[in-house]
Parts: C-alpha cells; structure tokens; sequence
C-alpha cells in the first residue's frame, strides 16, 4: 500500500530521519523529519498554472504547532489552534527567507509549504527542523526549487560552539544564531548575541554553515530516490523588451536616481513608467507584467552599475557613509521615556513604558505557560512612506520587532536589579531603508531617558550589497531603494565593545565569507559612528525614573505570612490594592513588590504590609478596632488581621461592671501588649492609658 522511502543521519549526537510515502502522499511533496521524539510534517504544494496578472511570486509559509504535539489542550474557551502565534509567525517567515530565492524569477504559480508540529519531546527544538522538512518537501516535489537548504542553530558555552543546544543550554549560552544555505553559500543568518565580536560571529557562521551541509547532502540522498521528475518552466527571451525600454527611459531614470529627495526620485520614476506605458499602449506582444518586470531591471541595471563602476550612490554618499543623524529623548512629557531618532529620510518614534510583573506577557507554548518582562512592538503605519494602506501587525511587524527585541535584550538589567516589566513601541514616521535598526537605536535612547540601567547604549546599521562577477560592493545604512535592487540585507546590532544582533538575508547564492567578513567590519565602523550621533542627546541612563513611572519597593516577609498577604482567594491583596491604589505582586520567596504613581500610595500599602505581617511585640502599644465584645471582655483587631483579647479587668483604671459601658465594637482604640497565652496575644487598655500619661 505504501512506497517508503527512509533516510537517516547521526547528526551532532542526534538521528535525524527523513521519511516520505506514507503520510499525505497527495501533497507534491510530503516529509515526516524525525529527531528524538520531535516529529515535523512539512508538505509543499504549487498551483499548475501561474497566477495571471501577478508581479511577484506568490510564496505562503505557515509553520504550525499543535498542542496534542506535546499532550495539551489549547487553554481558554475556543479549544482549537486558532490564529498563529507570534513564535509561529516568526518561523514561518524564517523557513520563507532562505527558500524564496531559490525559486526560478520566471516562476509564478502559487506554492504553498506547511510544515508542522504533530509531536514534540521539549528536547529537541522544531524551529531547524520545521525548515529543513520543508526543504526536503520542496525537493522532492518536482516544483522547480534550486535547493536543497538547510538550517543549523549554534550556541556558544564556555567558549565553544554547540550545534543545536537544548533549551536549557541556550539559557547559559552568549549566543543563539540560526544560519540557513545551500551547500555553497550561506542565504540567511537570524542571531542574538550578548557581545560578541565580529570574528567570534563569522566563526558562528561558518560552523552552523558546516553543519548544515551534512544535511544538504542527506536531503540529496533522499529526492534521488523519492524526488519526482522536475516541472518544465519556459524561459522567454526578454533582452529584446528590456533593449526598447532602456533605448526609451535610460536617460530619464538616471536623472531619476540622481534625485536624493525619496519623494521627487518617485515621481521622476512615475513619469518613466508612464512613458513606457505609452510605447506599447498598442502593443500586445507583452504582458503590463512582462514590461514592469523588465522596467525594473532596466532601473537594478542602472543603479547597480554606477555603483560598482563610479562608487556613485543614489543619495551622492560614499559607500561606507551613514546618512545624517539627529536624535532626541524626553519628546513627550506624560511617558516614562520617549527619543526621536531621525537617519536621512527615516524617523522612528520610540516610547518606554514600565510596569510591574502583573503587566508581564503571559504566553501558552508547548513547553508550557511562560512570561516575558520585555516587550518590543513596531509599527510602520502606511503614512510613513506616503501612501494609503492597511493598518495592522502583519509578519513584516511582527519580524521587525523580534530583531529589535533580540538587539536590545542581552543589555537590559536583570529583575532582580531593577523588577520592572518593560514594554517598548516604536512608531515609524517615516521610512526609507532600515526602520527596523532605527527602532534599535530609538529603542536605547528611550530606554535611557526613562532611567532604565542599560549595560551599554546600541546602536544598529543595515548594509547593502552589489555583486556582479567578481566585482562587489559593500554599502552601509542602505536606502529603501539600495535594499530592493540590491543582493544583500545585512543588519548588524551592538554596544561599542560588541555585537548583540544580526540578521542576514542573501538574495543571490555567490557570496563569500570573505564579503561577510568585509561588510562586518564596514558595519562595526557605520555603529561606532551612529553611537556617537546618540551620545549628543544622551550618553547614560539617567539615574532617576520620570516622575510619571510608578516607583517600586520590596519588602521581604517570611514564607509563612505569603498566605496572610495574600488572603482567602487573593480578598486582602486586593483589599490593599483597592484601599490603596498601588500595584502588589508577591512571589515564592515571600518578596513583596510595591509600585504606585504617588508616595502616598506606596507608603500606604507597604504600611498595610508589615501591619499584617507584623509580629505581637511584648510592652507595645499598638493602634486597634474592636471587633468583638463579650461578657468577659473585648477582642481588638490590630496589625491588620491581627486579634487579641482585652480583659474586663483590662479595660479601665476603674472597675468595669459591663464591658459596653466603656467600648462599642468599631471603636479606635490603643491597646498594649500584656502576654502571651498558648498562642493568644492578652492586650490592655487600661495600661496602654497609663503609659501615654
């Protein structure tokens, strides 16, 4: 019934297996990837036909996790994977980076790759193994796909490289880099770093390289025996087409891109389009696709030789230089810290806010229910390069803000050093290249105004590339238009002493380690430079919070009084939250944090606190309610739920014949600590009087 083909390599210290044949065999391609008890189900997919009309290639990733991979149900009241996750987003997009160049330009039918998660051990991590099922599916579908790729993730642990580490390994680890090529070039690089040089970063690379090729050739193994014969794709002859439109619009583009102003390059480029939009008005040789395609190569052509040949830019900048700075911090005044940070005609508007561990991320994962303290969102709204547009969080955002994140995260101080939970936007008000380093280093500088102890200030660059033979050029801080007609996107995030993000993405497959190695040092001069632009507007953290941040207080109590605290079903925490405005969060350990906006409050609810907490002492007076009054006596509450008996001897310094002659239950009174009986507190009244005399 079944045709099985099976392949299987020790890879590190794990088997990893490649099967096919035997699940979803009416998918083009279909892989089961076995490593230990982690099982990934990647099927690729392409519509017979192109899609008409269509000026790109319509490529759609969706890595999936199910819950039963790892023995849960989906919590909440809809009990089904519903919307993908943010962690699913970001490894759909980065199976989709490095596969999406391999695909021929002509090719235009519609792919569809899922790979997904249907049994998982905590062990060993989906995310590697998601693209190289996908990859493996894709090879063995016949749908024209230039692979296979591959993928490796490299920690580093006491100054050794580790292929693959285990969660627990990543969290003693200066480094989780992700590298994903084919068995000549590396295509995509996604990492966080905790500083590290630029020499320590391309070793990074070239290991996780190394490693990925003992893949590359298992998956060859397998599609020579279970690949099905590959798709036809008719190549048309386009040199005649793209011959009339440069003969029509040459002299016109390169006045276009001699245009510095992003908006006056636009329309000069608009009117070109037009005029060739005119030439074959009569024309049904060609499609309106086949002439923008060629359109576009004759503007890539253009622009790509006056850089290698004249080092001329489109902006007149040379091509190591970083376009002009300004920066700005404390640009609003309700929030706890805010900078503008301006490169050329990019502008992003970055705004810190902190909170306490209740505003912490709560995350549902098949390892379990998590909570992150640190939160970066980007938005790029599309006013920021003057259009009308959608407005939402797509995987563009969702990417974008993840590379922030990991650029900025290995510097922010620990809880215990500083327990805010820190959320960060930044708000793209304009674009053109590189938003996303823009959000670094706006993210820093807003970080610093709102008084946060980073460990140092980051800043981070995007480099371009152009390459034609063995000719190159490496350029740094990229234009919007550099980055499209360009072969690299090479994004470099750190402190002055080191690197601490960088993300690489190869559009071609001809590219070097000693390129890597040449752009990484161009970027290290391009951060150096822009650290200095930041350090005009601030050079540290300011050492005091913004009086609009909720200020914080710890108090230690002892593991028996958590439940006191906390009450019957949580009644006295809220009950002090509510009587006192502030924020509480109590943890294992019996520390107690405090946050609110105003002294007041703080001091009110760390009072309500050591009052319930407190411990009877012998001979002190204390503050109390009667709450209760019997014939022998009344019982006083005092230090919050504490309760103690007042004799009816104890009362007054006269005699007492009935107990509601002196006191009423409600009544604020003073009473002393007298004894102790079998646990009991024996207060008086009567003495606490004679005392205050």
């Amino acid at each position: 019934m079944f045709n099985i083909t099976k392949k299987e390599i020790t890879w590190g210290d794990k088997k990893l297996t490649l099967e096919t044949g035997r699940v979803a065999r009416q998918a083009d391609g279909a892989v089961m990837l076995s490593c230990g008890d982690t099982v990934i189900l990647a099927t690729a997919v392409a519509a017979k036909e192109a899609k008409p009309d269509i000026d790109f290639f319509p490529l759609t990733v969706n890595y999936q996790e199910k819950y039963y991979a790892a023995g849960k149900i989906p919590g909440g009241y809809f009990k089904r994977e519903a919307r993908p996750t943010e962690a699913e987003t970001l490894i759909s997009r980065l199976i989709d980076r490095p596969i999406r160049p391999l695909f021929p330009d002509s090719f235009r039918n519609e792919v569809q790759v899922l790979p997904t998660v249907i049994s998982y051990d905590k062990n060993n991590d989906p995310e590697v193994l998601a693209l190289i099922a996908s990859s493996a599916a894709l090879a063995i579908s016949g749908i024209p796909f230039m692979g296979p790729v591959a993928a490796a993730k490299v920690g580093l642990i006491d100054g050794n490289f580790v292929l693959n580490p285990t969660k627990e390994q990543i969290t003693n680890s200066q480094l989780e880099l992700v590298v994903a090529g084919t068995e000549d070039a590396v295509l995509m690089v996604e990492s966080e770093a905790s500083g590290l040089t630029e020499k320590q970063m391309l070793d990074a690379v070239k290991f996780g390289h190394d490693k990925a090729k003992e893949v590359i050739n298992l998956i060859k193994e397998f599609s020579k025996e279970a690949g099905k014969e590959r798709w036809k794709i008719e190549e048309k002859d386009y040199s005649e087409l793209k011959k009339k439109i440069a003969d029509a619009v040459t002299d016109d583009l390169q006045k276009a891109f001699d245009e510095s102003d992003k908006k006056l390059r636009g329309s000069l480029i608009g009117k070109a389009k037009e005029k060739v939009k005119a030439l074959f008005e009569n024309d049904e040789t060609y499609s309106s696709v086949e002439i923008n395609d060629q359109f576009k190569n004759v503007e890539k052509t253009i622009v790509r030789t006056q850089i290698l040949k004249d080092a001329k830019r489109i902006d007149k900048r040379k091509l190591n230089e970083v376009r002009d700075i300004k920066c700005e911090v404390g640009v609003l005044p309700k929030v706890h810290g805010s900078a503008l940070f301006t490169r050329g005609e990019t502008q992003a508007l970055v705004v810190t806010t902190l909170g306490t561990s209740d505003d912490e991320q709560r995350l549902e994962t098949l390892d379990g229910a998590e909570r992150s303290r640190f939160m970066l969102h980007y938005n790029f709204p599309p006013f920021s390069v003057g259009e009308v547009g959608r407005i939402g969080t797509g995987r563009r955002e969702i990417g974008h803000g993840k590379l922030a994140w990991r650029a900025i995260n290995s510097s922010l101080p620990s809880k215990e050093d500083f327990p805010y939970t820190f959320r960060i936007v930044s708000e793209i008000t304009e674009s053109n290249g590189s938003s996303s380093m823009a959000t670094v280093c706006g993210s820093s500088l807003a970080l610093m105004d709102a008084g946060v102890p980073i460990k140092k200030p980051i800043a981070g660059i995007a480099m371009g590339l152009i390459k034609e033979g063995d000719d190159y050029s490496i350029l740094s801080d990229i234009l919007g238009d550099e980055d499209h007609l360009g072969d690299m996107d090479f994004k470099v995030a750190g402190t002055e002493d080191g690197i601490t993000s960088l993300q690489m993405d190869i559009k071609i497959t001809g590219i070097t380690f000693e390129i890597m190695e040449k752009a990484l040092d161009q970027a290290k001069e391009g951060r150096i430079h822009i650290l200095g632009e930041m350090a005009k507007a601030i050079k540290e953290s300011r050492t005091e919070l913004s009086k609009n941040t909720p200020k914080m207080e710890k108090i230690q109590v002892d593991k028996k009084d958590i439940a006191a605290v906390i009450g019957k079903g949580g009644a006295t925490i809220r009950e002090i939250v509510e009587l006192s405005g502030a924020k509480l969060d109590i943890n294992d350990d019996g520390v107690v944090t405090i946050a609110a906006a105003d002294e007041e409050s703080r001091n009110k609810a760390v009072q309500m606190v050591q009052d319930i907490v407190a411990k009877p002492e012998m001979g002190k007076i204390y503050k109390g309610k009667v709450v209760k009054i019997m014939d022998f006596g009344a019982f006083v509450n005092f230090l919050g739920k504490q309760d103690g008996l007042v004799h009816i001897s104890q009362l007054a310094a006269k005699r007492v014949e009935n107990v509601s002659d002196v006191v009423k239950e409600g009544d604020e009174v003073s009473v002393k600590v007298v004894g102790f009986d079998r646990g009991k507190v024996k207060l008086s009244m009567k003495e606490a009087l004679e005392d205050s005399k």
